[in-house]
């Protein structure tokens, strides 16, 4: 279990760190660029809207403390150790798996929420990659938050 939390954390922790960067993103899509000295911008544009790069900087943050606090609760949890590691490597998955769907969503005509058309716009290739590594982890969280839920039930009253 201790190298299960180990590897949630550290996930947690790239997954913020990415969306981290996606906070940069947002302020060069706001100002047009980077100031590198006060009143000085270095002018260049920068793919995607206001919303995708807030949504890329403030989802992937708390996905990256999702991760981090199941990571957590992991010792509270009376499961087996296949279930340890369906928790642990199902819920990295889904933390990069939304990651890549924020950054590549906000350079899809679509917005990677669908495979082929929708009212925001035509599919294209950038469609395709960011919804479908999504696509599992949007059943997958359900299943793993119920085998926590059930983790949890099973070890009430051990404390």
């Amino acid at each position: 279990m201790d190298r299960y939390q180990r590897l949630m954390i550290i996930h947690g922790f790239l997954v913020i760190a990415v969306a981290m960067l996606a906070g940069f993103m947002l302020i060069f899509n706001l100002i047009g660029g980077f100031e590198f000295w006060p009143g000085k911008i270095i002018k260049f544009d920068v793919y995607g809207t206001e919303a995708g790069w807030v949504r890329a900087h403030s989802g992937g943050i708390m996905n990256g403390i999702l991760v981090i606090v199941i990571a957590l609760t992991l010792p509270k949890l009376k499961l087996g150790a296949q279930s340890f590691a369906w928790l642990a490597w199902g819920f990295i998955y889904i933390a990069w798996s939304f990651t890549l769907f924020y950054w590549i969503g906000n350079a899809s005509n679509n917005r990677s929420l669908t495979v082929g058309g929708n009212r925001l716009g035509e599919a294209d290739w950038l469609s395709i990659i960011g919804i479908l590594p999504g696509l599992p982890s949007v059943v997958l969280v359900l299943i793993l938050l119920f085998i926590g839920v059930k983790g949890a039930l099973a070890s009430k009253g051990e404390d």
